[in-house]
């Protein structure tokens, strides 16, 4: 008898603590410079009510006991149906004037991840690296191949100028302006005007964590304006611009892609709370304001750590965020030190 009331006691213990997961959600659309006064009030409203929608949307699955692999990705798919960022719907052009666009996701309970990169035609990378995780024995497809797999999947595919957008195609004529092609050299790109911070970044991204504790990380991009040779940036690799361990946080990355690769910012920020026992913010701080400062890293991240505490890091004028908690309304910001929304 002792033994049976024992184990309904610890029964019911267990099942009071997995009530008391917290659950939250933070979204990014992107780092970068973003000026106030070159922001109408019409475009300023449209990012705060899209952030709102993406991140309640993703709060929403959560709230009804939802994973939070459904969590982001009912974010992002949001932001990459949005003009406004780039991903999907928005992003940058390439310099031969078409759209590659690249995604992951990681969970970070048994370490599993999938990505894609140098898409064309798929509408929505973060379903096919979310197909990739769970359909397939590998992590990253690339091109024709993982445009394969995604028609087998039944992934929606379009054509190359569903992408298109005036403003991104405008980016892309600046760009080019400031590239003159330098034959015989590593370089291969000299530039002859001040190459604009915005052009190498973008980025859409999610991290979550459901009832269970579950943290989920997920990353899309259309990439570097004007970038050639199909380049690929940190959003698809996992370790870079993506990451999500239980044992410490989950990482979405948005910035200069070379530098997030370089300096593996999602993976370290995780591997300093992990093994050092600092706070998730910090350790962010520490990478973003610190490391990748030093020696010219522009970007910045969201993170949510084992616990369930949100947060962000970022060295740029401004980072498109939000985020939400039990208990708590939708935060939208948009400006390094504005006020929330």
């Amino acid at each position: 008898m002792r033994r049976t009331m024992s184990f309904l006691a610890l029964s019911c213990f267990s099942a009071l603590a997995f009530a008391k997961q917290p659950i939250a959600i933070v979204i990014h659309g992107g780092a970068g410079t973003i000026n106030k006064s070159q922001m109408t009030d019409a475009q300023e409203q449209a990012y705060h009510a899209t952030l709102k929608h993406a991140v309640d949307t993703g709060y929403a699955v959560l709230e009804k006991g939802g994973s939070s692999v459904d969590a982001v990705t009912a974010a992002v798919l949001i932001m990459e149906d949005s003009p406004l960022f780039n991903a999907g719907k928005g992003a940058v052009y390439t310099y031969d004037e078409g759209h590659e666009l690249d995604a992951s996701i990681m969970r970070g309970d048994n370490l599993m991840a999938g990505a894609a990169s140098g898409l064309t035609h798929v509408k929505n990378p973060v379903l096919l690296a979310r197909a990739v995780m769970e359909k397939s024995e590998h992590v990253m497809l690339s091109g024709a191949g993982a445009e394969q797999f995604a028609k087998e999947q039944g992934l929606e595919l379009v054509e190359n100028s569903y992408f298109d957008t005036e403003f991104r195609y405008e980016a892309l004529k600046k760009a080019k302006q400031s590239i003159q092609k330098v034959p015989h050299q590593a370089q291969n790109y000299r530039l002859e005007a001040p190459w604009l911070p915005e052009w190498n970044m973008g980025t859409v991204g999610a991290v979550a964590m459901d009832r269970s504790g579950l943290l989920t990380a997920a990353t899309s991009t259309g990439g570097m304006t004007a970038k050639r040779y199909g380049r690929i940036g940190d959003a698809p690799i996992i370790g870079a611009g993506n990451f999500a361990d239980n044992a410490s946080c989950a990482v979405s990355a948005t910035g200069h892609g070379e530098f997030f690769i370089r300096y593996r910012v999602a993976s370290d920020i995780c591997a300093r709370v992990k093994y050092q026992g600092i706070s998730a913010d910090k350790a962010a701080d520490q990478v973003i304001q610190q490391e990748l400062a030093k020696v010219g890293g522009t970007g910045g991240v969201i993170l949510i750590d084992h616990k369930g505490k949100v947060g962000w890091s970022f060295n740029t004028e401004g980072m498109y965020r939000a985020k939400r908690s039990e208990g708590e309304a939708a935060v939208t910001e948009i400006f390094k030190d504005s006020p929330t929304k």
